[in-house]
């Protein structure tokens, strides 16, 4: 039988969870405020919107509800700490009092259950988000050269030629996909590309599993560009025509010829 006491692995527990939704989470984190130090039972830090958003818990296994003195104790040291919220997770709930002490504050109370109900779809949409922002980007780099140029740089084979070496195009459909499968909770989901060279798992039985992928064939299809366009700077051959999309959908379009006479007119004044 295991001697590890019961709130141990409750706040194990918890950051545990954290962590597979891609959070960085701690236990047993001491801080430095601005009037002394405090021990945290875990710290979890996100990345939201390129900001960093850093979150105190504190995990009561008790027999008994959280009563006003944890809130307005709590609520003292996020101030001192300067974290962007507070949370109480008690096995037991909470009394009245602590209710009313945290209301228009940035102090969250619930229970387990509750507290990964009201966090995981947020966390995951959001993280999500950012991965759709960047696969946006990789299709705009993509497709900004023509078709005869991604042949050439090898960036696309033909189907024919199935299987085919290298598909940037396999690669970011199969990403569109999986996104849009992850934003619905759909798992597990299918991750084949027609591609010989392509990275991790065929199948994501969960979202960590779905990041993982995400992150090694986005950074594999980057690289290929990047080397690509290398490439073709070299042999004159960079000239990409790029639409961007705002938030209103405009189009904002940029010719690559002229990145292209520029560079001309640079090597002819030097």
């Amino acid at each position: 039988m295991s001697n590890t006491p019961d709130w141990y692995l409750f706040q194990e527990d918890i950051c545990n969870y954290f962590r597979s939704l891609g959070a960085i989470a701690e236990t047993n984190v001491t801080i430095q405020g601005v009037r002394t130090t405090h021990d945290i039972d875990v710290l979890v830090r996100i990345k939201f919107l390129g900001h960093d958003i850093v979150w105190a818990v504190e995990a009561k296994k008790w027999k008994t509800k959280v009563n006003k003195l944890q809130v307005l104790g709590l609520r003292t040291i996020v101030d001192d700490i300067g974290t962007d919220k507070g949370f109480i997770i008690s096995e037991q709930g909470v009394q009245s009092g602590a209710t009313e002490s945290a209301q228009k504050t940035n102090i969250q109370l619930s229970t387990y259950a509750e507290f990964k109900d009201s966090t995981k779809d947020f966390i995951q949409t959001e993280i999500i988000r950012t991965y759709k922002d960047r696969l946006n980007l990789l299709e705009t780099r993509y497709w900004s050269h023509s078709k005869k140029i991604r042949q050439k740089y090898g960036l696309r084979g033909e189907i024919w030629d199935y299987p085919v070496n290298f598909s940037g195009h396999s690669i970011l459909l199969t990403a569109q996909m999986a996104i849009t499968d992850a934003m619905d909770n759909e798992y597990p989901i299918v991750l084949d590309t027609l591609s010989i060279e392509k990275k991790g798992n065929l199948i994501a039985n969960n979202f960590q599993e779905l990041i993982n992928w995400l992150n090694l064939n986005l950074n594999f299809l980057d690289e290929k560009i990047l080397k690509a366009e290398i490439e073709m700077i070299k042999n004159g051959d960079f000239k990409p025509e790029i639409y961007l999309r705002n938030d209103k959908d405009l189009i904002i379009k940029m010719i690559g010829e002229k990145l292209s006479t520029t560079r001309k007119g640079q090597k002819k004044s030097s």
